[in-house]
């Protein structure tokens, strides 16, 4: 087993938007800092969220309105931090006077226009549905409100990067298998699960950022009692073709008073969820049952003249939420809040611990946690992630971006471009650095993905495999066939293979 001389300030556990959140943060303080993540980055909820930056509007029904608000101010950073993959969208509310009246939904609004300040977005209205409207005919009015749409497995690779870029080491496919105190320093092992190598890692702090597996870690690293329970909540959906060609998406009201949301994806497809069912097992096993998948039908055909069924169904995914456990008797009543737990006996290496949380309060509770052991680095700096944007988001917006990439690779078309500038903004021109022609990109795998782009995922984003590229790394699979996935999964073993080669003659 491997040593490592190096002593690390921080050592994250976890490569979800959580763990890669407070990786850049601490990073940008200053601190020598590693992430480990058992799997690829985002490889579990985080890539599987309903893929909103929201403060929530359903959550004013709980009461939960610093949740809200916090939500809301945090829409507007990540608005302004990360213009290529977060960007504004509108959503329509039909209204159904027997599920919640006119006047709560205004009041609902009214207040979720105005907890938080909106520098960027229009405030809400009420509307009316027509006979071209897409929803039936019986729903006649509504409601519309803005919030905004984010690519969330990107957004885990560029906090990713972003600490990267700082010094930090980031280990996917490694694995926390032990970690104790030796007094003020913690001994961690490590296991990469590719080669199955162990290395023992030393750092000055510790912070256990699992997600779903944040109390397995107690249980099999630690050794040691959770100090706090979660609920493991499973969130799913389904992505169908388009089911209208609005820009807007839709918010549908339910009989058990829950919500599903009805987003334009990729373009060609309408991405509908999610659902809120008590998960037990390992998180890694989540699937849609078919009780959610008739559920998710039910009300998106209680709703809309376009009828959908279950051959409509391209694909499907599902994620595990890890919510605190507050003894709510509904899963969709499970708080979305999130809370730290600190282990710091004096003279002791720091423990911290995240629980709960939600993909759009990700900076604010990265920057919390930091806060929670920065005592015990007198050197660090201040948090600085409100005021710098994610990698590649160093521009004023998509339009004029794509404008400037147009002319300077006047050869690349305009929707793989398009695609480049909502995927990677800026990185753009690390991908296409010294190329003047398609031929250049190398092999074409199909969907306008081509060798260049894929070379680019392994080597600067920690892409190893096929799912790792056409799902969490872009939504290609949606538009490869069978044999363009099977090409590019055999180019990834031969590269791969070649790498390792490279490696051992070295």
């Amino acid at each position: 087993m491997k040593d490592q001389s190096v002593i690390y300030d921080l050592l994250v556990i976890g490569g979800g938007i959580n763990g890669t959140g407070i990786a850049a943060d601490a990073t940008g303080r200053g601190l020598n800092v590693l992430l480990c993540e058992m799997n690829d980055l985002a490889s579990s909820t985080s890539s599987n969220s309903s893929k909103l930056i929201h403060g929530g509007l359903r959550y004013l029904e709980y009461y939960e309105f610093r949740l809200v608000r916090e939500g809301l101010a945090e829409r507007e950073i990540l608005l302004k931090n990360a213009p290529h993959i977060i960007w504004p969208l509108r959503f329509r509310l039909p209204h159904r006077s027997h599920l919640r009246p006119s006047w709560m939904i205004r009041i609902g609004l009214f207040m979720y226009d105005n907890l938080a300040k909106r520098a960027t977005l229009k405030g809400s209205k009420g509307i009316k549905f027509d006979k071209n409207s897409p929803v039936v005919d019986t729903i006649t009015k509504g409601f519309e409100y803005s919030d905004a749409w984010v690519d969330d497995a990107r957004m885990v690779v560029l906090n990713a990067i972003a600490a990267r870029d700082k010094g930090a080491n980031i280990m996917t496919r490694t694995r926390c298998s032990d970690a104790k105190r030796v007094g003020d320093i913690w001994e961690v092992t490590l296991n990469d699960n590719i080669t199955g190598e162990k290395q023992l890692v030393k750092t000055k702090a510790l912070v256990n950022a699992a997600g779903p597996w944040v109390t397995s870690i107690f249980d099999e690293a630690l050794k040691k009692p959770s100090p706090k329970k979660i609920r493991l909540i499973k969130g799913s959906h389904i992505i169908v073709p388009r089911i209208h060609n609005e820009s807007q998406a839709y918010i549908l009201q339910n009989e058990d008073k829950r919500i599903v949301f009805v987003i334009p994806y990729e373009d060609d497809f309408s991405l509908i969820g999610t659902t809120d069912i008590e998960h037990v097992g390992d998180p890694a096993t989540a699937c849609i049952s078919k009780e959610e998948t008739d559920y998710l039908i039910s009300v998106v055909n209680d709703h809309f003249k376009h009828q959908i069924s279950n051959k409509d169904i391209i694909a499907t995914y599902s994620g595990v939420r890890p919510l605190l456990d507050d003894e709510s008797d509904s899963p969709a009543a499970v708080t979305r809040d999130y809370t730290f737990e600190v282990d710091a006996p004096k003279g002791k290496a720091p423990l911290l611990s995240v629980f709960g949380g939600k993909i759009t309060t990700y900076r604010k509770l990265s920057e919390a946690a930091v806060n929670g052991i920065i005592d015990h680095f007198p050197d660090a700096g201040e948090c600085i992630t409100a005021d710098t944007a994610l990698p590649g988001g160093d521009f004023d917006n998509q339009h004029n971006l794509q404008t400037s990439l147009q002319h300077q690779y006047s050869w690349l078309p305009c929707q793989i471009i398009k695609r480049y500038v909502r995927s990677y903004g800026t990185l753009s021109h690390k991908i296409l650095a010294g190329i003047n022609s398609l031929e250049g990109m190398g092999e074409y795998f199909g969907a306008g993905l081509y060798q260049r782009e894929v070379e680019y995922l392994i080597q600067q984003e920690w892409a190893v495999d096929l799912e790792d590229i056409i799902w969490r790394r872009s939504k290609l699979s949606l538009h490869l066939t069978a044999k363009e996935k099977s090409g590019l999964a055999h180019f990834l073993v031969t590269f791969n293979s070649s790498k390792k080669v490279t490696s051992t003659s070295e």
